[in-house]
C-alpha cells in the first residue's frame, strides 16, 4: 500500500495525491490518503470532492492522530519531502529510486513527483459545482483568468507585481477588445486596483472568504480554482501551485507574470 500525507494548501495536495496515485498504479497496490485538517486547509476531503474509488481517504485532525501514527509506522518505508526532492528530476521520480521502493510506503510531501495525466480524481461536490457553474455561465466568449497571489507568498509578491499584471491585461485587451477577465486573488486591495483600472472587465467571486481555516474559505478557493481552469488562458503568479494546477487541469496556456512576461 502507498500511504500519502499531502501537505500544504489545496493545489499542493492535489498534485501530491495525483503523483501518489500514479506511483500506486505502477506498484499495483492500493492508495490511502491521510488528509490533515489544519489552518492552511481546514476542511474534510469529502466536503470538497466527490468520492472516488481510486483511493481511500482518512481525515485526521492532528499529526499525533493514532490512526495516522499507526499507518505511518507500520509502513516498511517512510519518505519525507526532502527524500522526494532528492530523488526526482523535474516532476518525475527517478526510475532507480522507484525500483528501490517497497510495496508498503508512507510519504509525507507537498511535492509533485509524477507528471499529471488528468484531474478526474478531483470532482467538486454538487454544492460547489453549482456555484462554479453560476460564474462560468457569465463568462464572455473570450475569457482570460488572472491569478494574483499575495499574503505569505514572498516569491509571488516580489516577481509578479501589480503593474506587470496591468500591462499584461492591457495587452490582452489590445489583442481583443471584447476580452473579459476572471480574477482570483487573496488580496482585496489588488482587486480594487484592477476593477478601477478595468471597469466592466472583471468578474470575480466578490463575497469570497479568504481565510482557509474554514469550510467556507475552502469552498471559495475551489470556486476560484475551477473558474480559472475554465478560462482560455491564465495570467498567473510566480511560484504558485494554484496558477500551475489551474492551467494544467485543462491544459490551457499560462503566462507567469514577471517571469514569462
Amino acid at each position: 500500500m502507498i500511504i500519502i500525507q499531502p501537505s500544504g494548501g489545496l493545489c499542493n495536495r492535489i498534485r501530491s495525491i495525483n503523483s501518489a496515485w500514479t506511483l500506486a498504479r505502477r506498484k499495483r497496490v492500493p492508495l490511502k490518503v491521510l488528509w490533515l485538517n489544519a489552518p492552511e486547509l481546514n476542511c474534510p476531503f469529502e466536503q470538497l470532492f466527490r468520492p472516488t474509488g481510486e483511493f481511500e481517504v482518512v481525515n485526521i485532525d492532528s499529526l499525533r492522530s493514532p490512526r495516522k501514527l499507526f499507518l505511518q509506522f507500520s509502513a516498511r518505508q517512510r519518505l519525507n519531502n526532502e527524500d522526494i526532492l532528492n530523488h526526482k528530476t523535474g516532476v518525475t521520480l527517478n526510475e532507480d529510486f522507484f525500483q528501490s521502493l517497497s510495496d508498503s510506503v508512507y510519504i509525507f510531501t507537498w511535492e509533485q513527483f509524477y507528471p499529471t495525466e488528468d484531474y478526474h480524481l478531483f470532482v467538486p461536490v454538487p454544492q460547489i459545482q453549482e456555484r462554479i457553474d453560476s460564474f462560468t455561465r457569465q463568462f464572455a466568449p473570450h475569457m482570460v483568468g488572472v491569478h494574483i497571489r499575495r499574503t505569505d507568498n514572498v516569491s509571488a509578491i516580489g516577481k509578479s507585481g501589480t503593474d506587470a499584471f496591468i500591462q499584461a491585461m492591457e495587452a490582452e485587451i489590445a489583442a481583443d477588445p471584447q476580452v473579459q477577465f476572471f480574477l482570483a486573488t487573496d488580496e482585496r486591495k489588488e482587486e480594487a486596483v484592477l476593477r478601477k483600472h478595468f471597469p466592466g472587465k472583471i468578474l470575480s467571486n466578490e463575497n469570497r472568504v479568504l481565510e482557509r481555516n474554514s469550510t467556507a474559505g475552502m469552498h471559495d478557493a475551489m470556486i476560484d480554482l475551477y473558474c480559472l481552469a475554465a478560462t482560455d488562458k491564465i495570467l498567473g503568479s510566480y511560484w504558485s501551485s494554484f496558477t500551475d494546477v489551474a492551467a494544467q487541469m485543462r491544459n490551457i496556456p499560462k503566462v507567469i507574470i514577471g517571469y514569462d512576461s
